[in-house]
Parts: structure tokens; C-alpha cells; sequence
């Protein structure tokens, strides 16, 4: 996020004044998700509703990092694809309908997945991570990066009826590998799901990217939410930090070599 917040334009104090009377929020809290780059790996059934929430919400920058083309078995949950878009790259589709909705927004098309030869880069240009990926070994890379540049990570999850979320703030909560110290092995790109599951871990996790962001409300930093829309059931449970984790222990290190603590307490 810029130091110095962009002033509004006429057009865009029109397009989010419902939004200005938010408790907390205000021009200045849209000033800041105008000034922040938030990037989201896979905009699939999670993802593509983060950044469709985020679009509307007025961020000003999105990069998308999805590899591959279309596949009509995609198009029950994958809503920022259209049916005509069929074997064409997902991430041109999905910049066509968030550039739709909202021109406003800058968008950076990747049509690659994250991997140990582009997260590094991809983490450095944004001010918060999305993880919305089907696969751990992708999560847990960005977790990786995310921890090891700084940023904030929003891992968001979801399988059949179920979904999961949590807000990783470097130095001061447990990361996700403090979570998941290997990737689980029921972990699979094809797995079942209703977009309406999907979609709801995907804007409960632009939610979390805009209080981040905004200072608005109480993130879930340092806590895992769990729903379960079976039984309509959501529960949010503390986060313990492992004292062996690669990650938080690398991070922790290196702060006290700077003669730093900065919320890197042991206790959570």
C-alpha cells in the first residue's frame, strides 16, 4: 500500500458512496483499497469471487495468477467465466468481467500458477496474498513468501459443504504451516463443491483483505474460522503457533537479530 493515499475521482465518489458510511471505513478507508495490490492465486470458484468482491469494493489492483484454459466441467463454480470462453486462458476471462463491472480496477493477468518459479516475484508486487488454491503445496509456497517478504496472507479453503479461513500477519500470528506442517494428502484438484460454497469462502475472504487493508473491524489474524452450510454451523477457534515451524521460527530469527520484537510474541 502507498504511503501517500490517491484521492477519488468524481466517478468513483459516486460509484462507492454507499460504502462511505460504514462505521470506520469512510473516504479514507477507500482511499486505501485504492492505493493497495492484492494478489490472488487461482481465480477459479474461490478466488474468482474474491476478486469479484474486491473489484466492487473498489481495489486498485488485482493480479491474477491462474494457469490454463477453460474447461466447460469449470463453468458450475468458476463465476467470472462465461460458456463462449470455453479453451481460451481463464485469466482473460476473468479480467473481462471484473474490467466490466468496474474499470476502475488495474488488473495483471498471470497465466501461470504459483510455483517455486514465480512466487517470489508475483509476493513482491503486491501488498496482501490471496491463497485460494486447490492444492496445499501451492498454499503452503505462498505462505512461504508471504511470511518470508512480510505481507499478509489470506488462505481461504473449501471441500463439499465445508469451507475454512484464517489471516496470517507475519511476525505477530501463527503462519499456515504452523496449521499444516505437510500438505494433507485428501488434498486434490478435483474434489466436490457447489459454487454457492465456493462463493461464500470467497467473500468472506474479501472481506478479510478489505479490513486488513482498512483497519475496519477484527480480522480472524491469529484464528481459523470453520463453517459448515450442511448444518449451517460457523465456529472460530485460536491458532497455536508451532515452536518448529520452519517459517514463523525463520521469521522470528531474523527479528530478534534486528533487535526487534514487533508483536512476535510466543504465546498465540
Amino acid at each position: 500500500m502507498t504511503d501517500e493515499l490517491p484521492d477519488l475521482t468524481p466517478e468513483e465518489e459516486d460509484r462507492y458512496a454507499w460504502q462511505f458510511d460504514v462505521r470506520d471505513f469512510g473516504r479514507e478507508g477507500q482511499r486505501r483499497l485504492k492505493g493497495a495490490t492484492v494478489l490472488i492465486s487461482r481465480v477459479g470458484g474461490v478466488g474468482g469471487a474474491v476478486a469479484l468482491q474486491l473489484a466492487a469494493a473498489g481495489i486498485g489492483r488485482l493480479i491474477l495468477a491462474h494457469g490454463g484454459n477453460l474447461r466447460r466441467n469449470d463453468l458450475n463454480r468458476q463465476t467470472l467465466m462465461t460458456t463462449d470462453w470455453i479453451d481460451r486462458p481463464r485469466v482473460e476471462s476473468a479480467r473481462d468481467r471484473l474490467l466490466a463491472l468496474n474499470p476502475n480496477v488495474q488488473i495483471d493477468m498471470v497465466d501461470q500458477n504459483i510455483s517455486e518459479t514465480n512466487a517470489a516475484e508475483l509476493v513482491s508486487r503486491c501488498d496482501i496474498v490471496v491463497s485460494s488454491a486447490p492444492l496445499f503445496t501451492e498454499r503452503l509456497l505462498m505462505n512461504q513468501e508471504a511470511v518470508r517478504q512480510r505481507k499478509p496472507l489470506v488462505d481461504s479453503a473449501m471441500y463439499e459443504l465445508e469451507g475454512q479461513l484464517t489471516t496470517v500477519i507475519p511476525g505477530e500470528t501463527p503462519c499456515l504451516e504452523c496449521l499444516y506442517p505437510e500438505a494433507p494428502p485428501m488434498w486434490k484438484r478435483k474434489f466436490p463443491v457447489f459454487s454457492a460454497v465456493s462463493s461464500t469462502v470467497g467473500a468472506l475472504a474479501a472481506m478479510e483483505v478489505i479490513k486488513v487493508i482498512t483497519g475496519v473491524g477484527e480480522s480472524l489474524a491469529g484464528r481459523l474460522l470453520l463453517f459448515d452450510l450442511r448444518e449451517m454451523r460457523f465456529r472460530t477457534l485460536p491458532i497455536e503457533r508451532r515452536q518448529d515451524c520452519v517459517q514463523c521460527s525463520g521469521w522470528r530469527a531474523t527479528a530478534h537479530s534486528r533487535g526487534t520484537t514487533s508483536g512476535a510474541s510466543d504465546d498465540l
